[in-house]
């Protein structure tokens, strides 16, 4: 029942996409109307040939021959219809398709950041891709076949009651069978695609990952749990697309059984009332071959349906997953009355805050937190202890569970998102390069900057004179994946991003943690004369980088256990002190 009403939803769901073209829809139908009426016309042309050569004494080819150029007219006309119909369906098919894709992308924008770090991201991609590719091929064939079918269906049907009554009982009484054999196995093998489209995605994950972090699976020898775990997922694929496979072809040779057994019924009743064995009605030999083609024409639907219908099953399969994606609830908007930041000072305040990204794994407690503007705040502690978690708080990535941050006096929840961000300058120790020119990169948060202010930021991350040496200088094409620089170049970048956009306040996250020592000292005293005047919070996992901080917060389980300068915290001698020290003592053997 469940399963049901998910496909029922999907196909709501898909409606309201076809909705949007109805006039090329309605167009598609008239032209399949027109070839099927024509399609069915011709056997009656051909039947009223043979009935003028089916005597050896009256073979009257004058009358044939008028006959021959109207079917080949008919013909024409068929192929021209049918064309336009392929060309409207293709057009509305990759339109839907485009608009979901749209819809997708456009709702990945909006999903809170908990959704995409709980979701794979080989799995999502394989929703937008795979999934959209399989649902196309599926709604392709559904427009090319399904309406043609039905319209051959209801026009064969009133043309054989037209020529023959009797003959037509003898088609509609086996037709049923076909509609229930291709009802029974669709249930089946609905939920059957949907495992193996999971199985698809599960599989597209691990390709992914495996390939994004190549380097790492060999630096570690890690290619046969690699490959052991590519295998196992490949299995399951395998075995959910052999059973599926197996239920879905069992459509089409049911199907043309019971169609052979239709045909056979309709030659063997259609010729004993040709020769007058059955006297209940009269046909003439031109009749019954035009209604053994009507037989043909009548079942040929049945067995396109059939297969129409296995392929619809997989289409709305994955329709659903890609459904799934684009109905998930979006991030909390802003309030209506949300306040635009403008002329930010950088006063920060914490208050009572409480935050875990799940509700039984305790993270951040009773956290409180007051900066003035223009203070350097230094976050470290051991892994794990929330350094990144309040980042992601100040960004209002997540929103706290209890309690309120507070930016120059306002809760930040009233705050509009893109203002609030827009106020802070981030480098993160993971890079990040759009695809497109390096000029273009540095100018991401001031898209109207010269290249002359693009180059003095360059100079300023110390980035300047590596881009010089480069093919194109600043016009070379890179991207994050596909990229000639090093890892520590692509950080230069990112911090040149801040450089250029002079943000009032900063967030740097091991923003050096790339870099060698030599450029690490130069970039220091960079950010000391760009974090001066401004709001900044600096994470650090190696200390010596932080002494000069107006306040280090030394974190553990989530909690400020210390708070002051790198003097007062030395001479404390507790946890920070411990730390610190750590730093230079031998590592016990």
């Amino acid at each position: 029942m469940k399963k049901q009403k998910i496909k029922k939803s999907t196909l709501k769901e898909l409606f309201k996409y076809i909705k949007k073209y109805t006039p090329l829809l309605i167009l598609s139908i008239i032209f399949a109307v027109a070839s099927v009426v024509l399609t069915l016309y011709i056997p009656i042309i051909i039947g009223n040939a043979i009935d003028y050569i089916v005597d050896a004494d009256r073979v009257e080819l004058d009358k044939i021959s008028p006959l021959l150029i109207k079917v080949g007219i008919f013909a024409i006309i068929i192929a021209l219809c049918q064309w336009l119909m392929n060309n409207i369906n293709n057009k509305i098919t990759f339109n839907v398709t485009k608009d979901v894709r749209n819809d997708a992308f456009d709702k990945i924008e909006k999903l809170p950041l908990k959704y995409i770090d709980s979701h794979s991201y080989g799995e999502i991609v394989s929703r937008m891709i795979s999934d959209v590719d399989t649902f196309a091929d599926g709604l392709l064939m559904g427009f090319s076949q399904f309406f043609t079918g039905i319209v051959t269906i209801i026009g064969t049907l009133v043309f054989m009651l037209i020529l023959s009554p009797v003959i037509t009982i003898v088609v509609v009484v086996f037709t049923p069978l076909s509609l229930l054999i291709a009802g029974f196995i669709s249930k089946k093998t609905y939920s059957l695609f949907g495992k193996q489209a999971s199985a698809r995605a599960e599989q597209t994950a691990i390709i992914d990952e495996n390939i994004t972090n190549l380097k790492l699976v060999k630096a570690f020898s890690h290619e046969d749990e690699a490959i052991e775990k590519f295998d196992k997922a490949n299995e399951e694929l395998k075995k959910a697309s052999t059973k599926t496979i197996f239920f879905s072809s069992l459509v089409n040779p049911t199907t043309r059984f019971v169609n052979a057994l239709v045909y056979a019924g309709v030659a063997l009743v259609g010729a004993l009332i040709a020769i007058g064995n059955i006297s209940v009605a009269t046909i003439s030999v031109g009749t019954l071959s035009c209604f053994l083609s009507y037989a043909n024409q009548f079942a040929k639907p049945f067995n396109e349906i059939s297969g129409v219908v296995t392929e619809l099953q997989n289409a709305t399969a994955c329709a659903s997953r890609v459904f799934e994606l684009i109905n998930e609830e979006n991030e909390m908007p802003d309030k209506d009355n949300a306040i635009v930041l403008d002329n930010v000072s950088g006063d920060v305040e914490l208050n009572n805050v409480e935050f875990s990204y799940t509700p039984d794994k305790e993270l951040i407690k009773n956290l409180n937190l007051s900066v003035k503007s223009g203070q350097r705040i230094a976050i470290v502690g051991p892994t794990g202890c929330g350094k990144t978690t309040l980042i992601n708080l100040l960004m209002r990535f997540y929103d706290v569970n209890k309690g309120e941050i507070r930016v120059d006096g306002y809760d930040i929840r009233d705050i509009t998102r893109a203002s609030l961000r827009k106020g802070y300058g981030m480098v993160l120790q993971e890079t990040w390069l759009q695809n497109g020119t390096i000029r273009d990169n540095i100018a991401m948060g001031k898209p109207d900057a010269t290249l002359d202010e693009i180059i003095e930021a360059a100079k300023a991350s110390y980035a300047h004179s590596f881009i010089k040496r480069l093919p194109n200088g600043y016009d070379t094409i890179v991207s994050d994946e596909n990229s000639s620089l090093s890892q520590g170049q692509k950080q230069l970048l990112c911090i040149a991003r801040i450089m250029l956009a002079l943000p009032p306040m900063l967030i740097l996250d091991e923003a050096t943690s790339s870099i060698d020592t030599r450029t690490e000292l130069k970039i220091q005293g960079a950010f000391a004369r760009l974090m001066k005047g401004r709001t900044s919070f600096i994470v650090a996992h190696r200390l010596s980088t932080i002494k000069e901080a107006d306040v280090i917060l030394v974190m553990n389980k989530g909690n400020i256990v210390e708070m002051g300068n790198h003097e007062e915290l030395l001479n404390k001698g507790g946890f920070y002190a411990n730390l610190y020290n750590s730093q230079f003592e031998p590592s016990e053997e």
